[in-house]
């Protein structure tokens, strides 16, 4: 962990060390000038990470080499060999509790100790708890935004600064008040709750209704097996009477891909609308299988909507829910959690919340 530092950090040092101060003790202290965001505090972050650096903090062998490398050729031979002793151990560390709320201009980390190695630590532990906490900021102020009853879902694996930037987002978010994160590797190392739905890659690799196998679900309180597909069928042209949509116009892919999602998860059936129209496919064709898994005693847990107007298509799709809900005699339809995802801001959270 020594090594990640600046070089002038090291050249530092060891001016420190030909004056003769480097054991000189020191105080360093952490603050910021201006809030992430435009906004009036920040949450501290990343200060149990900053904790395990310092406890390993030490040069190898392979790292004295290496500065012996890119320092000046008339770099004092006993600078390295005093590289190669020190650890952290003489060094105290005051801190806010992570994911404490912080000001600007106000400490929120101390360090204490020999000047060459408060010095050391600098970048070290500014690389540690920076990032963390602009992470952890910015999901707090999306927790403010939604309110206490919204769940927020961290999904930024596929678009992170690689897989530690990827973990760090994931650990940071939840601290910053996200609800659960779609990284797998995250929630096995730090305890997130881990959720997901389905991609539109999935929808799409179905063509017909005769793809779906198996296509019988038992009941759920007992029984015998029945055809989902089937009856998912028969559903449809009710919910499409209603909407007054036609049949035809809702994708045979997509229902196939909702049945079979349903029959391998019947507690856990949710759809993604928007592979094809929200309006003619992806709304019916949810609304027909889960009025099927109903019949046979399941209830749907959400659908999700990745593009388009979310705000405007969340209402229509709730409308259309209470209409299901009203119309078969099914009170739980009109509630059916919907979940947005693509480009979400603190802009178009806020113009959700308020449409």
């Amino acid at each position: 962990m020594a090594p990640l530092a600046d070089l002038y950090q090291v050249s530092m040092a060891y001016g420190h060390w030909r004056a003769g101060r480097h054991r000189a003790p020191a105080a360093a202290e952490l603050f910021f000038r201006r809030p992430p965001f435009r906004g009036s505090f920040a949450l501290g972050a990343g200060l149990a990470e900053g904790l395990r650096g310092l406890r390993a903090f030490r040069f190898s062998a392979a790292d004295v080499a290496y500065l012996r490398s890119v320092l000046p050729s008339t770099t004092d031979d006993a600078f390295f060999d005093y590289l190669a002793t020190l650890d952290a151990s003489e060094v105290t560390v005051t801190a806010v509790p992570e994911g404490s709320v912080v000001f600007p201009r106000v400490p929120f980390l101390q360090v204490k100790g020999p000047l060459l190695v408060v010095q050391l630590l600098e970048t070290t532990l500014l690389c540690l708890v920076n990032y963390a906490s602009l992470v952890a900021t910015n999901a707090a102020r999306f927790r403010l935004l939604a309110g206490p009853d919204v769940k927020l879902m961290e999904m930024g694996l596929r678009r992170a600064q690689g897989p530690d930037g990827a973990l760090s987002a994931s650990k940071y978010s939840y601290i910053g008040g996200f609800d659960c994160t779609s990284n797998i590797l995250a929630g096995k190392l730090y305890g997130i709750p881990v959720r997901g739905t389905i991609a539109h890659s999935f929808v799409m690799s179905f063509r017909c209704l005769e793809e779906v196998q198996p296509r019988d679900l038992p009941p759920r309180a007992g029984g015998d097996p029945v055809d989902l597909a089937g009856l998912a069928v028969s559903w449809l042209q009710r919910v499409c009477d209603l909407l007054q949509t036609p049949p035809s116009k809702a994708n045979q892919g997509e229902l196939a891909a909702f049945v079979s999602y349903a029959v391998t998860f019947p507690c856990d059936f949710q759809g993604l609308l928007d592979t094809y129209c929200v309006r003619r496919s992806g709304l019916p064709n949810f609304c027909a299988v889960a009025l099927a898994l109903h019949q046979l005693g399941y209830q749907a847990i959400g659908v999700r909507l990745d593009s388009g107007d979310l705000a405007q298509q969340s209402k229509e799709i709730r409308g259309v829910f209470r209409a299901c809900g009203a119309h078969f005699h099914v009170p739980w339809f009109g509630t059916i959690p919907i979940a947005v995802s693509n480009d979400i801001s603190e802009q178009s959270l806020e113009e959700f919340r308020r449409e």
